[in-house]
């Protein structure tokens, strides 16, 4: 057996144990990340001081960014859930659209968040709103909340400027412009299948109740019974994704001042600014005290703690698989079956996002890949293969991605339970995209 087969093999394997400790032996997530990131990383040959090294690395890097957007989103949407802003924002939504329509303007609304908007960001900004349209209309929470997550999940891995198809369209050589309007396209019946048609459909067989982190009902307490209006409350809500689009933005045209806006509209800074704002708007200016406030902040982060952990967990297993270099073979594997292109990129970045666990990662590890054998698929046009790239690394999300047990916790739901929906929602766009891009190559390209 080759080296690479070896660690194709060990990496399928280590997956295989991270799910049966979870699933199987009922073993904590963060504990079951760190075994398997350390069986794999020794099992690769990496030596006991590497394999630590690696470990330190990945769970830095996993919580570097995703623990302040957790935190300052958690705050956010207590004081808009403690305030009523949610149930107010919810009542108004089911009367401009309707019962049966509310789903489409939450997935409208995921939309335009996800445009400029990573999904962490825009998840944790919505969850709330999700949670009260399920309070509301006494209709299942995975109703509305599928809807959401699929818009923002797509857009963030399927269009510039996001980070991932943004750097896997440098690496492949595609126009930036053409990459930005066929994201969009593609991720547009892809939503529509994935989140308010399957959305419908497994929320009539799976129903979690609302999560501890949904908070207390409004109107519990005499100063929440007197709900903000809805204009403060889409403001508060629209002023993280105004701030962090308008870096953007300045970004692309290359504005004057661009440094400033960049600083502004950084998540970290776009959503302090927003969770002060709505600290003074739906807190003190509403008869809470300093005292109260800063309560309902740290009340905020108990239920996210265990989240951050195993997400760290996750960050771990993923530089491992990074470091022991298993994806530079698998790319060649695949590139000498002769099969087409596009369906050679889905399947490397399924496989890498599968066992990595970060769409990140495996968008971006498959570029890199693939970047050296962009002259043999001379009849591709590079933004396809790009696109081809991205909706394998969006595809399969399971224990080992971040955002899999955000989804879990902030929707209240089992692992068996994210799996049958999250999972299977993601693995649905992903399928479906490629076929898409392969039907669009076979007829008119």
């Amino acid at each position: 057996m080759t080296h690479g087969a070896y660690l194709v093999t060990a990496t399928v394997v280590a997956v295989g144990l991270l799910l049966v400790l979870i699933l199987a032996v009922k073993m904590h997530a963060f504990l079951a990340m760190l075994i398997s990131s350390m069986a794999l990383a020794l099992a690769a040959g990496m030596s006991g001081p590497q394999t630590l090294k690696s470990i330190q690395i990945g769970v830095g890097d996993a919580l570097g960014f995703v623990a302040v957007v957790v935190a300052l989103g958690a705050m956010l949407g207590r004081f808009t859930e403690y305030s009523g802003g949610g149930r107010v924002l919810a009542d108004w939504l089911l009367d401009k659209f309707g019962l049966n329509r509310a789903n489409w303007a939450g997935l409208a609304t995921g939309f335009l968040v996800g445009l400029p908007v990573f999904f962490e960001v825009g998840f944790v900004i919505l969850a709330p709103l999700t949670w009260n349209l399920a309070k509301e209309s006494k209709k299942p929470l995975l109703f509305f909340a599928l809807p959401v997550a699929a818009a923002l999940t797509l857009l963030h891995s399927l269009a510039p400027p996001h980070p991932a198809p943004s750097v896997a369209a440098q690496m492949l050589g595609a126009d930036m412009g053409r990459t930005i309007l066929f994201g969009v396209a593609l991720s547009i019946p892809l939503m529509v299948v994935s989140g308010i048609w399957y959305g419908k459909w497994i929320s009539s067989r799976i129903s979690p109740a609302l999560p501890a982190m949904a908070g207390v009902p409004a109107g519990s307490d005499p100063v929440a019974s007197r709900a903000p209006s809805v204009g403060l409350v889409v403001s508060l809500l629209s002023l993280p994704v105004i701030l962090i689009f308008a870096a953007t933005l300045a970004d692309l045209l290359n504005l004057p001042g661009k440094a400033a806006v960049d600083f502004i509209g950084h998540p970290f800074s776009a959503l302090l600014i927003t969770v002060l704002a709505a600290g003074y708007f739906l807190g003190t200016r509403r008869g809470l005290s300093s005292t109260d406030v800063t309560r309902l902040a740290t009340d905020s982060l108990k239920p996210v703690a265990t989240l951050l952990l195993i997400i760290g967990g996750g960050g771990a297993f993923k530089q491992v698989i990074v470091d022991c270099g298993v994806a530079p073979y698998a790319g060649q594997l695949l590139a000498s079956t002769g099969i087409s292109p596009l369906l050679i990129a889905f399947l490397l970045a399924v496989g890498l996002r599968a066992a990595a666990g970060s769409a990140t990662v495996a968008i971006v590890t498959t570029a890199g890949v693939l970047a050296p054998l962009m002259k043999q698929f001379v009849s591709y046009r590079p933004e396809m293969l790009v696109l081809a790239v991205c909706c394998g690394g969006t595809a399969l999300s399971h224990v080992n991605d971040a955002g899999f047990w955000i989804v879990k916790e902030y929707l209240g739901m089992t692992v068996s339970e994210t799996l049958q929906s999250w999972t299977v929602m993601k693995l649905i766009s992903g399928v479906l995209g490629i076929a898409v891009l392969l039907a669009v190559q076979f007829l008119w390209f």
